[in-house]
């Protein structure tokens, strides 16, 4: 029962749309044909005819070169040579005068160096220790062997403790001119310093004690 209703709701809207369709080519049919304009020929020339391109030439002469002389090399000129003095240097004015060699005994003979105290020659600066936290000094005291060579090292005072061992290993590693006394090289007793560490930051500024 479906299907025949939608078989006849279906028939008019085919028959209306066949009939539209054939309006449409009733109307197409109908229409004047108009031919197109035809296009303007082209004519082309497959062997083209070149035309010989005149070259220009200048007459151009070119001038004989007279030939350059050169002059002739300035004359020489004769210069006197220098004869060679004949005379000694002993004969001449001015002449160093002769000296009697001065005597000297080997038995008395003595050279006189005169008394110095221990001068430093080189510190070694101390490391500074991983732990430390802020600046410091320590004070040390110790003596200079006659061959330069500190000994007895101890320090007397330092702001913090962990600064002892280090002054005392850079001390020991310093050199010194030894002390003189009659020309001869001795031991200086009691020579005291001071021990510095400076401690920075991140930027570089100094951290106080």
């Amino acid at each position: 029962m479906k299907n025949v209703i939608r078989w006849i709701l279906g028939f008019p809207v085919a028959a209306l749309v066949t009939v539209g369709l054939f309006v449409l080519m009733m109307t197409l049919i109908a229409e004047e044909f108009k031919p197109q304009e035809k296009l303007a020929t082209a004519s082309f020339d497959i062997n083209p005819t070149v035309e010989d391109i005149k070259v220009i030439k200048r007459d151009t002469k070119v001038k004989q070169v007279k030939k350059v002389v050169t002059p002739p090399p300035p004359p020489t000129i004769e210069r006197q040579q220098a004869a060679k003095p004949q005379e000694r240097i002993a004969s001449l004015e001015g002449a160093i005068p002769d000296f009697e060699a001065p005597k000297i005994d080997r038995k008395n003979f003595k050279i006189a160096v005169s008394d110095r105290d221990a001068q430093p020659l080189v510190r070694i600066p101390p490391i500074m220790p991983p732990r430390a936290e802020k600046s410091g000094h320590c004070r040390v005291k110790f003596d200079v062997s006659p061959e330069g060579a500190p000994f007895n090292v101890m320090t007397t005072f330092c702001t913090q403790r962990l600064f002892e061992r280090a002054t005392i290993k850079s001390v020991q590693r310093w050199k010194y001119n030894p002390k003189i006394v009659d020309g001869r090289a001795v031991a200086r007793n009691g020579v005291e310093n001071k021990v510095t560490y400076r401690l920075t930051d991140e930027r570089g500024r100094i951290i106080p004690e």
